[in-house]
């Protein structure tokens, strides 16, 4: 490994003179994206636990008789659960970040990130939103039987034009946020390195 990898920032900063970013805003940045992705992962751990802990109150309560609200609520409880541990796996990453590292540990720390962040935001999320949509259709089918068909009708349609809105409108919209944020502190810590190896 080269030598210049090896270099904190904080040497960089004093040695560096030609138009290199300014490394303190940088650290911040690094330090405002850690603790939004450490707060975004925390309140998807406790919005999907209370939700799961709401879906088991419903079961035990209301004693579903279908066989397909149960397994509508196995499923359900089922896809949250599994993207939940998928999504967990970025707590090391972001931990990993570390003020005391070097420029190119920086940058792998990130680059590695953004492989993780594209699974879960590709694959993780579109198995999520199949299986979720899968669980929530069985488990309204009960309730939907009892009604008119105009009302079935309705409670379907409402929920899964919620759904495809949030697939569509709302998914697409936060990764194109966290990949920008994501993509510039990259751009920033490639700049740095190509700026070591000059």
């Amino acid at each position: 490994m080269n030598n210049d990898n090896n270099i904190d920032f904080k040497d960089l900063w004093k040695k560096q003179t030609v138009s290199q970013p300014d490394m303190k805003d940088l650290l911040e940045r690094v330090g405002k994206f850690k603790k939004a992705a450490l707060k975004s992962l925390w309140f998807a751990n406790i919005l999907l636990f209370a939700t799961s802990v709401f879906i088991i109150f419903i079961w035990i309560y209301y004693q579903p008789q279908f066989i397909s609200t149960k397994i509508g609520i196995v499923v359900t409880l089922l896809a949250m659960v599994i993207y939940l541990v998928i999504y967990n796996r970025l707590l090391k990453n972001y931990n990993h970040i570390d003020a005391e590292q070097s420029n190119h540990d920086y940058l792998q720390k990130l680059i590695e990130i953004k492989k993780k962040q594209q699974f879960l935001q590709t694959k993780m999320m579109s198995f999520y939103f199949i299986a979720l949509t899968l669980g929530i259709c069985l488990y309204m089918y009960e309730y939907a039987s009892r009604m008119s068909l105009l009302g079935a009708s309705l409670t379907y349609g409402i929920t899964l034009l919620w759904i495809l809105f949030n697939w569509f409108y709302i998914r697409p919209k936060q990764i194109k946020k966290q990949q920008s944020k994501l993509n510039s502190l990259i751009e920033k810590f490639e700049e740095v390195n190509n700026q070591l190896e000059s």
